[in-house]
């Protein structure tokens, strides 16, 4: 396959100029197990003869065998703790503890001083969240990584994001195909198929393009060869005016609401509480 040329974007709160290429490639598969790490490999090949070199893992998603001496990014997965031992997922509720936001980051900070790490960044972190860590972070993060698509397009957290110097990844930017939140809603949105019926491109293409065109990055998960290169020609065309105007007035809805980590006894009591009332 055709090796082609991904953008990257400038982490701003790195020390270093260092620069996040704009595609990556998501690795996880749910339910999560080690058996298809096999296919996972399949893709990783795929993914880099085609130009891919950012690729998003997790321990929790049984996707991560490093052994390296360093790593490029490394994130907050969830606003939240687990009882010392604790990390299978789904949790076990009433394991659940409240994030010390300042000790967990002082620890992170400590990984990018120790050079184990060019960057830190945040997964899951609403916008009250990310001035929480900001009161006291020395570092801030140069990455926040959240659910974004056309369907919910975070608008509110890009804006705090973008004056903060904070590089949003986007995850789901399909709908979140074999994810628990799986949803169609992307894939059968018809104000994206008519545009991509009238450009000549496919439906997932413009929703990749748009991510782009917002200025952020994203990742994308798929095991097919030909998928994984149709997903990075994106970058010699764009969505006009009124295509992107169409898309914004797309009516939002959040397909992750975290209720694995909702719990009577546990620090967030519901969705809202979770997200800080972004949903």
């Amino acid at each position: 396959m055709e090796s082609m040329s991904i953008p990257e974007l400038p982490l701003l709160a790195s020390p270093s100029s260092y620069s996040i290429p704009v595609q990556g490639l998501g690795t996880a598969v749910y339910p999560f197990r080690s058996s298809e790490q096999s296919k996972n490999k399949e893709a990783i090949l795929s993914a880099i003869k085609v130009g891919y070199s950012h690729f998003d893992t997790a321990a929790a998603y049984q996707t991560e065998n490093l052994r390296l001496e360093y790593l490029n990014l490394y994130l907050i997965h969830w606003p939240v703790s687990l009882k010392t031992g604790s990390y299978d997922f789904p949790v076990n509720k009433e394991h659940l503890l409240p994030i010390d936001f300042k000790g967990v980051w002082e620890a992170m900070e400590e990984c990018q001083k120790l050079g184990l790490t060019k960057s830190i960044g945040v997964c899951n972190f609403s916008c009250k969240k990310i001035e929480t860590l900001l009161a006291t972070a020395k570092i801030p993060p140069a990455v926040n990584q959240v659910e974004m698509n056309p369907i919910w397009q975070q608008k509110k957290l890009r804006e705090l994001c973008k004056r903060k110097g904070i590089v949003v990844t986007a995850y789901s930017p399909l709908g979140g195909k074999g994810t628990p939140w799986e949803s169609n809603a992307i894939m059968e949105c018809e104000v994206l198929k008519q545009i991509a019926d009238a450009k000549g491109k496919s439906l997932a293409q413009v929703c990749l393009r748009w991510l782009y065109e917002q200025g952020v990055s994203f990742v994308v998960k798929s095991f097919n060869k030909e998928r994984i290169k149709e997903n990075v020609e994106i970058f010699d065309w764009e969505l006009n005016p009124e295509e992107l105007e169409k898309i914004d007035q797309i009516p939002q809805k959040r397909g992750y609401l975290a209720f694995e980590f909702i719990a009577d006894q546990g620090p967030y009591k519901s969705p809202e509480e979770f997200w800080d009332g972004e949903v």
